[in-house]
């Protein structure tokens, strides 16, 4: 249950996020004083949900084995929306007033809102649905206490990410508009950030050159998704204590009764909206520290297997490493060098083959995880298609041949490589 928890939770508050901060700076008027655009938020929701859970969908039964060709156009327009959002939040407040005298800004307005509301779902949202696919393991009966447990996470999960926004949504009667906008523009720079991540790490894994200073910062990024999702909450302590000393400032007597009922029932609304932030905020860091802690191990590389090694030639043959998963092989050099390679049998039937190093991070090896090959130390999902193909953070790659059923390594190419090892 605890495992799902962590993985819906994270995937799914940047969306709530964003649906609740567009619904608080654009919502203007009632009934009919409300513009007709009000409505395309809620179908950004709906088009991004359901373009989600068809990839999801398409994913889980490898209709798409290969999700870049998809996120990777979908990820750079999410980022001209978010530059696009990150403007309508700041034109909100005149946008907003007096709308109905300029009404092609606040149709457009909401309009830009619904794109980045649906890409963001559409691009969040898979990894979450997939989630659905591991409730019931593999040879086990559907209806278990395990399952059961594991469905209950996921809805927690979901649940509250949902609630945390709605939390946060309190403010918007009780916060200074400076306060709770800063939060909100903290919140979309924030998710630029994590968009642009993404686009990076498609680049990388491709072999674009993105420089020494690019990839730490890359790393970086990657390394801290968990801490930005926390700031992403965090950021609205900024209309929390600006509501408290708001509602601190006004007089509680007077001439005025009734002045004076109001200001203390403004005062209450925003001591109140404060602290279920703070415990929301608290709810937020307790799943990402403790519960993360709670379910991740400390990821040890797999043992290296035996091989012939016979006249400066190592074979290894396909029938060891034909099942399409990641073999590690040890070989000490002449220089007295313990060194290490992989192979895997990518889709097709052709070999990944490389050192289990690579130019960027070393000899911190790769690990295989639900079917990817990540680095170890930047965390980084290698393309099986780019392994055996220099760049970013791909296996350093080596002469090789293959035939009648081996694969044939000549040890004098491993040993040209071993200064990768030292």
């Amino acid at each position: 249950m605890l495992e799902q928890f962590v993985a819906v939770m994270p995937g799914t508050l940047a969306p709530a996020l964003l649906v609740m901060s567009l619904s608080v700076m654009l919502t203007v008027g009632e009934g009919r004083d409300k513009p007709i655009s009000s409505h395309w938020r809620l179908i950004g929701l709906t088009v991004g949900l359901i373009a989600a859970i068809t990839f999801a969908g398409l994913r889980a039964s490898a209709v798409i084995n290969q999700r870049t060709f998809v996120n990777y156009p979908v990820l750079w327009c999410a980022i001209i929306a978010d530059i696009l959002t990150i403007v309508v939040v700041v034109f909100a407040r005149r946008i907003t007033t007096n709308w109905q005298q300029h009404k092609v800004f606040m149709h457009i307005a909401n309009a830009v809102a619904a794109i980045d509301i649906a890409l963001t779902l559409f691009y969040a949202l898979p990894d979450v649905i997939l989630q659905l696919t591991i409730w019931v393991e593999p040879g086990d009966p559907i209806f278990t206490s395990d399952m059961l447990l594991r469905a209950l996470g996921f809805a927690l999960g979901l649940a509250m990410s949902i609630i945390v926004a709605a939390i946060f949504r309190t403010m918007r009667s009780t916060a200074v508009r400076a306060s709770f906008t800063a939060a909100v523009l903290a919140v979309l720079a924030i998710l630029f950030v994590r968009h642009l991540t993404g686009v990076m790490q498609i680049l990388q894994a491709r072999g674009f050159p993105i420089g020494h200073t690019g990839f730490v910062a890359l790393a970086w990024s990657i390394n801290h998704n968990d801490w930005m999702i926390m700031a992403q909450a965090f950021v609205f302590l900024i209309p929390a204590v600006a509501s408290v000393v708001a509602g601190f400032r006004m007089p509680l007597t007077g001439a005025n009764e009734a002045i004076g009922r109001k200001h203390k029932a403004f005062r209450r609304r925003a001591v109140a909206s404060a602290v279920w932030s703070l415990v929301a905020m608290i709810g937020v860091t307790l799943t990402l520290t403790v519960g993360v802690a709670a379910t991740h191990q400390t990821i040890t590389l797999s043992p290296p297997e035996a091989y012939s090694l016979k006249d400066s030639v190592a074979t290894i043959p396909f029938s060891q490493v034909e099942d399409g998963h990641l073999h590690r092989f040890e070989y000490k050099a002449k220089d007295g060098t313990v060194m290490r390679f992989i192979i895997i049998r990518k889709n097709g039937g052709a070999y990944g083959i490389g050192l289990d190093a690579c130019e960027n991070c070393g000899d911190a090896g790769y690990y295989e995880k639900d079917g990817k090959i990540i680095c170890k130390k930047c965390e980084v999902a290698i393309n099986l298609a780019t392994i055996g193909f220099k760049g970013g953070c791909n296996p350093i790659p080596f002469p090789y041949k293959t035939g009648h059923g081996k694969i044939t390594i000549q040890t004098t190419d491993l040993d040209a490589l071993s200064a990768h090892f030292r």
